[in-house]
C-alpha cells in the first residue's frame, strides 16, 4: 500500500454492554477474528481484543469510509447503543486508556495489559500488524507500562479475581470456609490467589485438565502453606459445590459448566461468574439459597476501589494526551518525510542526468581528473540542497499544521501518479480528523536518496 493509511475501530464493552453482547461480538480466538478482518476489502491491518470485559476490533485502510464499511457486520446483533465506532485519533487514544487500565471495570488492573500484548503477537502472528498499528500498539503498551510504574493507578483490588471475593464477602464470612475455583486459567488462578488471601481454609481448584488444576493448588500451597489446596475433576464439580459456601467460576467454555442440578445442595453457596461467555446458568438464580452474581454485578464492589483510584488516573490522563500528541508528531514526520524523499529523489534524477552531461562536454573539452569531476558533483549537490532547504522546511510544518493540501501538491508535483486518478475525494474533511488518508507512511528503504540527504533529514 502506497499511502498510510487511516485506523477504524469498533467496540462492545462492559461500560454499554451486558456480558451476553460482549460474547455475541466476540469469536472463538483472536486470530480467527484478524484473519477474518484481513480478507475485507481495502483491509491492510488489523488488529482485535477479546477479554471478559470487551470485544475490539481494529483495522487500517486507505479511507476513513472503507474502514467503517469493513466493520459493518462486527456485531450484529448487539443493540446500537452497547456498539463503539472510533475513527483514527480515536482508535488511537482508546488504545492507550485500555492499556492504562482506565477503562477496564476494575480501574487501572493489570491484566489487561497482558491481554493487550498476547492480542498484539496473536494478531502479528497471522500478518495483521503493520506500521501503523504497530506503532499504535506499541505506543500503547508503553503508556501501559508507564502508568503501572511512575502512578498509584493499579493499587488495592487489581483484578476482577481481587473483586469478586471482596464481593462474596459483602455478602457472607470468607475466612475460615470452603472455597470452590472453577477453571485454572489466568482469571480462575487469580481469582484463587485472592481467596487465599482472605483466609480461606480449604480451596478446591476444579478444572477439566487436573494437572493444571494441580499446578494451581500447588502454588497456592507453596505461598500458602496454612491453607489446605487440592485439585478435582470437572466430572466431580458436583461434589465440590456441595462442600464450599463461595464459588468463583472463570473458564473457557463455550457451555454452561454449572447448572440447577450441580446447586441443589440445600446450602447457602455465594457464586460469582467471571467467565464470558457465561459459565453459569441464570437458572441457577432461581435455585433456594444460591446468591448469583455475574461481572455486571461487580460494578458497586470496583467503584470503591475506581474512587481511591481516581488522583491516580488523573495523571494518567495527563500522560496520555502527552503521549497521543507524540504519536501524532510521529505519524506526521513520517508523511513528510516521504513527501521530502520524493522531492530529493526527483531532484537527484534531474541533478545526475545534467552532471552527466556537463562531464560530458567537458570531457571532450579536455580530459578531466578526478578531483575536478568531485568539484562538479559537489557542486551540484549543493544546489539541490540550498534549492530545496526552503521546501523542506514547509514540508515539516505543513505537517504539523495538518495541511496535508500542501503536502499532496508537493507529492503529486514530484510523483504524477501518486494517489492514482482520484487521489483529491480521500482528503480529511477537517483539521485533525483522523491522519491523511491518502500519504506514504514514511521514506522507503529502497528509496534512492543520496546519503547526505538521508543524513540530514535525520538531524532536523
Amino acid at each position: 500500500m502506497r499511502n498510510g493509511g487511516v485506523i477504524s475501530g469498533v467496540r462492545v464493552a462492559h461500560d454499554r454492554a451486558t456480558v451476553d453482547e460482549i460474547a455475541s461480538a466476540s469469536t472463538d480466538d483472536v486470530r480467527s477474528a484478524v484473519e477474518s478482518l484481513l480478507a475485507r476489502d481495502g483491509v491492510s491491518e488489523a488488529f482485535a481484543l477479546q477479554t471478559c470485559n470487551r470485544a475490539e476490533a481494529y483495522v487500517v485502510t486507505d479511507a476513513q469510509a472503507v474502514g467503517r464499511r469493513a466493520l459493518d457486520d462486527f456485531a450484529p446483533d448487539v443493540r446500537d447503543a452497547a456498539v463503539v465506532d472510533t475513527n483514527h485519533e480515536q482508535s488511537l487514544r482508546h488504545l492507550m486508556r485500555v492499556a492504562a487500565g482506565l477503562e477496564s471495570l476494575v480501574l487501572g488492573e493489570d491484566q489487561i495489559l497482558g491481554q493487550l500484548k498476547r492480542a498484539f503477537e496473536e494478531a502479528r502472528s497471522v500478518g495483521g500488524i503493520g506500521r501503523m498499528l504497530d506503532d499504535a500498539v506499541t505506543k500503547a503498551i508503553h503508556v501501559g507500562e508507564r502508568a503501572r510504574t511512575e502512578t498509584a493507578i493499579n493499587e488495592g483490588a487489581v483484578s476482577l479475581g481481587s473483586a469478586a471475593v471482596r464481593l462474596a464477602e459483602s455478602e457472607t464470612a470468607v475466612a475460615g470456609q470452603t472455597a470452590l475455583v472453577v477453571g485454572a486459567g489466568e482469571m480462575g488462578t487469580l481469582a484463587a490467589k485472592s481467596l487465599a488471601a482472605a483466609g480461606v481454609d480449604e480451596l478446591l481448584v476444579a478444572n477439566r485438565t487436573v494437572p493444571h488444576a494441580e499446578h494451581v493448588a500447588a502454588e497456592i500451597e507453596e505461598s500458602t502453606p496454612e491453607l489446605s489446596a487440592r485439585a478435582v475433576p470437572l466430572a466431580a464439580v458436583s461434589d465440590a459445590v456441595a462442600d464450599a459456601s463461595v464459588v468463583v467460576s472463570a473458564t473457557g467454555s463455550p457451555d454452561y459448566v454449572l447448572s440447577p442440578a450441580h446447586l441443589d445442595t440445600g446450602s447457602e453457596t455465594t457464586l460469582i461468574d467471571l467467565a464470558q461467555p457465561r459459565d453459569v446458568d441464570p437458572a441457577v438464580a432461581e435455585v433456594p439459597g444460591v446468591s448469583l452474581h455475574d461481572i455486571d454485578g461487580l460494578e458497586s464492589v470496583t467503584e470503591e476501589t475506581r474512587a481511591r483510584r481516581r488522583e491516580a488516573a488523573d495523571r494518567v490522563e495527563s500522560m496520555i494526551d502527552d503521549e497521543f500528541e507524540r504519536l501524532l508528531d510521529a505519524f506526521k514526520r513520517k508523511r513528510a518525510d516521504r513527501a521530502i524523499s520524493g522531492m530529493y529523489e526527483a531532484a537527484e534524477r534531474v541533478k545526475q542526468r545534467e552532471v552527466d552531461t556537463a562531464l560530458s562536454k567537458l570531457d571532450a573539452q579536455g580530459e578531466l581528473t578526478d578531483e575536478q569531476r568531485e568539484t562538479v558533483s559537489a557542486l551540484a549537490d549543493a544546489l539541490v540542497g540550498q534549492l530545496l532547504s526552503a521546501p523542506t522546511k514547509s514540508l515539516r510544518e505543513a505537517a504539523v499544521e495538518d495541511d496535508w493540501d500542501t503536502i499532496q501538491t508537493a507529492m503529486t508535483l514530484f510523483d504524477p501518479d501518486f494517489g492514482g486518478a482520484d487521489a483529491s475525494t480521500d482528503a480529511p474533511s477537517g483539521p485533525r480528523e483522523g491522519m491523511p488518508e491518502n500519504l506514504p507512511d514514511e521514506i522507503p528503504e529502497d528509496a534512492d536518496v543520496p546519503r547526505h540527504v538521508v543524513e540530514s533529514l535525520a538531524d532536523d
